[in-house]
């Protein structure tokens, strides 16, 4: 996995619900195993080493009095059965016998003082004697010494690898619980955050199921009135601007033919042109910002096809140079091809006005596009740039604001103050990045970043 990715599958589970109520669901059940782990060890250890103690004096006990009370003719056949039948084997303890040490676990040292409390305290223990394994006890009858063996099964508890994989399971079983519990408590909000992600994407999306808790069914309540709200706002919007084109352009239609039919100086007529012609380009400026971009035109664009329409388009204007670096080949992304074509229009008409090369009446333009690998994976960048006097640093957000110009070179538009803030809010529903900047050596540069097509 390369870095970027890893990086980012990181921050997601450091940052996403989900991966918090996991691994803090798991830390507690951890705990908790822990805790109960611990409980058990303390309070089991004295009962289960007084149980074993009991059965092994129970068992020598036995054993010693059928050995005693038994004919000697038939104590050969009693052994055959004691190792056939209960799996305790007799043998004669001898001086060379070759003994080990018994097991070596935390409760041995108790069982060994109960039992030796009980048979003596020359009783000894072995895990191991002359090479066969068994758990043996020494014993004597009238003198003599005998070693009794026993299966391990039979006296062994939970062995540590038991143990370790019972926790295994619960601990596994517990975390996929905790899994399943993360989900259902997060599943509500992962959806409401697919939903209000459409929204910002100006899709419209399905209605949120209006069930669960009462939090959850109010949230969703809440949020599907709302998005039927904005819908129904869309709706009305769109009727009042058709209104607005229609209300407003008709009269300056008729004062256009007016003017043309008035018996005015050339001066007069030229100057109350420009005013008409002003005020219809502010009005389709507030159409333009007003206007929704609607993600269900969106079609596989080319956008290398698009720059390169716009850059012979504006390399026809007299004081326009323009300098393309555009990547070879097919370039798609998911677009709505005529609001594209206005952003890339709206930029290349901004820099003409106010990216004029200092000391000439020429504006250099650079328009570059390539794929290139970014933060949020393969992305088409675009950057338009121009080799004007650029605006200060601390002014440039200030471009993107409705209803702003600065009183600097870029300031001195006679509009409403709408052409970026408009190509930022069209570059937002099309799920893209907008960056402005300073050109090195002069001028400003807008880059765009756009989802590839799938």
């Amino acid at each position: 996995m390369s870095e970027a990715p890893r990086t980012r599958l990181f921050g997601r589970m450091k940052s996403g619900l989900f991966w918090r109520t996991f691994l803090l669901l798991s830390f507690l059940t951890g705990l908790s195993m822990a805790s109960w782990i611990g409980m058990i060890n303390v309070f089991q250890r004295g009962p289960q080493a007084e149980q074993t103690a009991e059965l092994l004096v129970s068992v020598v006990t036995l054993t010693k009095a059928a050995l005693t009370h038994s004919a000697p003719d038939l104590r050969t056949e009693l052994l055959f059965e004691l190792v056939s039948n209960e799996g305790i084997r007799i043998l004669t303890l001898e001086p060379d016998d070759k003994v080990e040490p018994p097991p070596s676990n935390a409760l041995m040292p108790e069982i060994a003082a109960m039992v030796r409390q009980r048979l003596g305290k020359d009783t000894r223990f072995s895990r191991k004697v002359n090479d066969m394994p068994g758990f043996w006890v020494s014993f004597d009858i009238d003198g003599d010494k005998y070693w009794l063996m026993l299966e391990r099964d039979r006296l062994a508890g939970l062995t540590r690898v038991q143990w370790l994989g019972w926790a295994t399971v619960v601990g596994a079983l517990s975390l996929l619980g905790a899994a399943l519990i993360s989900t259902l408590i997060n599943r509500p909000l992962a959806r409401l955050t697919a939903a209000a992600r459409s929204i910002a994407q100006g899709k419209r999306p399905a209605p949120l199921p209006e069930k669960g808790s009462q939090e959850i069914i109010e949230a969703n309540r809440s949020f599907n009135q709302m998005v039927d709200d904005l819908q129904q706002l869309e709706k009305d919007r769109a009727i009042i601007l058709a209104g607005i084109s229609h209300d407003l352009r008709t009269p300056l239609a008729r004062m256009q033919l007016e003017v043309e039919m008035a018996n005015l100086s050339q001066e007069a007529r030229e100057g109350m042109q420009s005013d008409i012609a002003q005020m219809d380009a502010i009005i389709g400026q507030f159409l333009d910002f007003a206007r929704p971009t609607e993600t269900a035109t969106f079609v596989p664009v080319d956008l290398s096809e698009l720059l390169d329409d716009c850059a012979h388009t504006a390399a026809r204007l007299p004081d326009v140079r323009i300098a393309t670096a555009i990547e070879p080949g097919i370039i798609r992304v998911p677009a709505n091809a005529t609001d594209l074509r206005r952003v890339f229009n709206n930029v290349i008409e901004n820099a003409r006005r106010y990216g004029k090369t200092p000391g000439t009446e020429i504006t250099q333009i650079d328009i570059a596009c390539q794929v290139k690998m970014t933060g949020h994976g393969r992305r088409a960048v675009v950057e338009i740039g121009d080799h004007g006097v650029g605006v200060p640093d601390d002014q440039i957000q200030l471009l993107l604001r409705p209803f702003t110009r600065l009183d600097t070179a870029r300031g001195q538009a006679n509009g409403a103050g709408l052409g970026l803030a408009i190509v930022e809010r069209v570059i937002t529903r099309h799920n893209a990045e907008l960056q402005v900047r300073n050109r090195d050596g002069g001028g400003l540069v807008l880059q765009f970043s756009f989802p590839l097509a799938a």
